[in-house]
């Protein structure tokens, strides 16, 4: 066969060492000889990796007062509480027993019973005499529960037990529930237990449905699905080591959050890198050829895209809440895994498996291709030349639009009720409706406060006169503290029982000696120390994430104007992502958000929606300095168009799984960040930047500009190439 040569296209747009690494990188995962390391390599990861992504459940922690700082109130009552009181590690239980026409003989026998079995067989400390309601219609009992913060599923044992012990030989019509703190803990156990494997079966089949629309290849899709999937593997087993034997906190939802984001974005870096890749297939012959260009032309922005998303994600080890700080490095380690198989494993396996993957649709080498004339009739071709007739209405109408959609930010409620935290029935909240309605509300979770000894008279007496206390009584002494309780009058989880903590708190500061050492905890306490945690949090956090951020445009970039520009469109877009989640939260009947989703929302928002202009504009960059800007900025927008939203569309969807776990914050957690993905996906990255672009000019590129750099043989489509053989 006869063989034509070229030079090899071994320059970039970075010049100097960078270039030289980006040509032996690309040289690596894509060579004859080379490639079959590379899936060597990933071979082993995934051997290991596999078999301890399926122990990530054993090391997760969902306890609440794990995730909160030290200098929390909350946290030091659980830290006295487990020294003094406590045997070891324990949580309150809460056994409801209700009869709507009146507890009968039968039922006190039965509870009487249940408490014996109890305190024999289940509970680490005295189970309580039982509490009867002044209409006789209902009953409680409370007791502690053996817990582990390294293993939840000794109290989910423990409650499942005491659950089998009192509904054996319950009378008929008797009403049981468990509540209380443990039972709150085992209903969270319950809802995420088993949703690894669904959660992910799920993702990786909306995956498969979009990427088979996108390609319409019977094959092709399989190779980037199985290839995010592998990668999802590796980052589970990794994140498993680091909190087994380094400390790193995983709760469920950041293992869910891990799993999606895994998947999501790296099923967006595949769309990419084949998008560029089936471009050069055209321009070579040879596929190992075609793919070194791909890898190398693509590595820049995919490069910047996850170095901009794990960072910014690192900035969450400043904040203030153990959750908080554990989140960062989960996903980092996640995007940087991720990036690594989609910029070497896949690549390697593309040109090990050659052309046909893209049957029927199968690129040939086709000299003198230009993508954007392939696409000059496209959908995206009239897109980019609606902005290109009128950027001024069409940046100034985009604007209007998320200004519009960011007004139902004044709709946004937080404080969510524990019954307001699950999409479905479960029997804490059940058993929490049926104490308010025969008991004080504040029953079931009743104040800690620990006070040294020498002070617990004047505390006791200063907690029974603050507004909103049903009652309070001391329980215990012991290592010169004194541990009280106080009922709320209100729901513990409202907000009416919250501020009676913080007037709790205020009167015990006032009182005099050691009564003012006091610390006031509980669940209540927990919820309201969060919530403040949280404040502080956002306040920290989103102006150091809005500067990691702006500053890996201007270095991406090599900019200022543009990345100033970018960064506002993505502020922009969040606020307006906000608004519209809110407004559809209210019409699903879920008004109110846990306070975390702004940071979270944010962080992802902001990083995901930058990557998205990454893409965009590194691309438009490339072709400004062939074409100029005006007509580089639609080329890019043509050429880009298609895989980007393709891309979004992909990270929505994957999110959109979220919903699957009945919880509110993980369906609001993927609304919200599917909403802002689609929003940046089709309105500010297709319309409001392209627009802005061409409005602002050159100066956009300040204080440099691409058309002044000369470009590089390479940047040229290549004509010629060595035929490949075996294709």
């Amino acid at each position: 066969m006869t063989t034509l040569r070229r030079r090899p296209d071994t320059h970039s747009d970075s010049p100097g060492a960078a270039a030289g690494f980006l040509a032996r990188y690309a040289r690596m995962v894509s060579g004859r000889r080379s490639k079959w390391a590379v899936l060597l390599i990933w071979l082993v990861l995934i051997s290991a990796g596999g078999s301890l992504a399926a122990k990530l459940g054993d090391v997760q922690d969902n306890d609440p007062e794990t995730w909160l700082p030290s200098s929390a109130q909350s946290t030091q009552a659980v830290e006295l509480a487990e020294k003094h009181f406590a045997d070891k590690d324990s949580s309150t239980a809460i056994i409801i027993y209700a009869r709507g026409g009146g507890l009968t003989d039968a039922d006190r026998d039965k509870i009487a019973a249940d408490r014996t079995a109890l305190q024999d067989d289940i509970a680490v400390g005295d189970v309580a005499k039982p509490e009867v309601s002044e209409d006789g219609k209902a009953a409680f009992l409370s007791y502690p529960l053996r817990t582990s913060p390294s293993d939840n599923g000794v109290l989910t044992d423990a409650v499942s037990d005491s659950e089998d012990i009192v509904k054996k030989d319950a009378p008929d019509g008797l009403d049981i529930r468990i509540a209380g703190e443990a039972g709150s803990v085992r209903d969270f156990a319950e809802v995420y237990s088993g949703m690894d494997g669904a959660l992910l079966g799920a993702a990786l089949g909306v995956v498969a449905l979009l990427l088979l629309l996108t390609y319409r290849s019977p094959v092709l899709w399989l190779i980037p699905l199985l290839t995010v999937f592998l990668a999802s593997q590796v980052a589970s087993g990794v994140v498993y080591l680091l909190a087994k034997h380094a400390g790193l906190l995983v709760n469920g939802l950041s293992a869910y959050i891990l799993m999606i984001l895994c998947v999501g974005v790296g099923t967006d870096y595949a769309l990419l890198l084949i998008a560029r890749y089936r471009e050069e297939l055209h321009r070579h012959a040879d596929r190992h050829e075609a793919m070194q260009v791909a890898v190398r032309r693509s590595l820049p922005a995919l490069a910047a895209s996850a170095a901009t998303v794990g960072v910014a994600t690192l900035c969450l080890v400043f904040g203030s809440m153990n959750s908080t700080q554990g989140l960062g490095p989960v996903v980092a380690i996640g995007i940087a895994v991720v990036f690594l198989a989609m910029t070497s494993l896949l690549p390697a396996l593309l040109v090990i498996l050659g052309r046909w993957t893209f049957w029927p649709f199968v690129p040939r080498h086709t000299p003198g291709y230009d993508a954007s004339a392939e696409k000059e009739h496209g959908t995206w071709a009239r897109v980019a030349a609606a902005v290109g007739r009128r950027p001024r209405v069409i940046w100034a109408a985009s604007i209007g639009v998320l200004a519009v959609l960011a007004l139902g930010t004044t709709t946004v409620e937080t404080g969510q009720t524990q019954a307001e935290q699950f999409t479905k029935s479960v029997d804490s909240v059940e058993g929490q409706h049926l104490l308010a309605k025969h008991f004080p509300a504040g029953s079931s979770a009743p104040a800690d406060i620990y006070v040294p000894a020498a002070g617990a008279d004047t505390a006791l007496r200063t907690v029974q006169d603050v507004p909103g206390v049903e009652s309070a009584e001391s329980r215990r002494t012991a290592g010169g503290w004194t541990h009280l309780t106080a009922v709320f009058e209100d729901a513990p989880d409202s907000a009416a029982a919250k501020d009676t903590v913080e007037r709790m708190r205020t009167a015990l500061d006032k009182s005099e000696g050691e009564s003012a050492e006091a610390v006031v905890g509980g669940q209540t306490a927990i919820v309201l120390d969060t919530s403040d945690a949280q404040k502080d949090e956002e306040m920290l956090l989103i102006p150091l994430i809005l500067a990691v951020v702006l500053l890996m445009l201007i270095l991406v970039l090599r900019a200022v104007v543009a990345p100033l520009v970018l960064l506002a469109s993505v502020v922009v877009s969040f606020a307006s992502a906000v608004g519209a989640a809110s407004l559809l939260f209210h019409a699903i009947d879920y008004p109110r958000i846990d306070r975390g989703l702004l940071l979270i929302g944010f962080l992802f928002l902001v990083a995901l929606g930058v990557d998205y202009t990454i893409f965009l504009m590194a691309r438009v960059r490339e072709e400004v300095k062939l074409r100029g800007h005006r007509e580089g900025t639609l080329t890019g927008l043509t050429v880009t168009g298609g895989v980007i939203t393709s891309a979004g569309v992909v990270l929505a969807a994957t999110f959109c799984v979220l919903a699957a776990i009945p919880t509110v914050a993980s369906l609001q957690q993927g609304l919200l960040i599917a909403i802002g993905i689609l929003l940046d996906t089709f309105l500010v990255r297709s319309l409001l930047i392209p627009a802005l672009s061409l409005s602002i000019g050159p100066r956009i590129w300040r204080p440099g500009h691409p058309e002044d750099e000369a470009p590089l043989p390479s940047e040229r489509p290549a004509q010629t190439a060595r035929v490949d053989v075996g294709t």
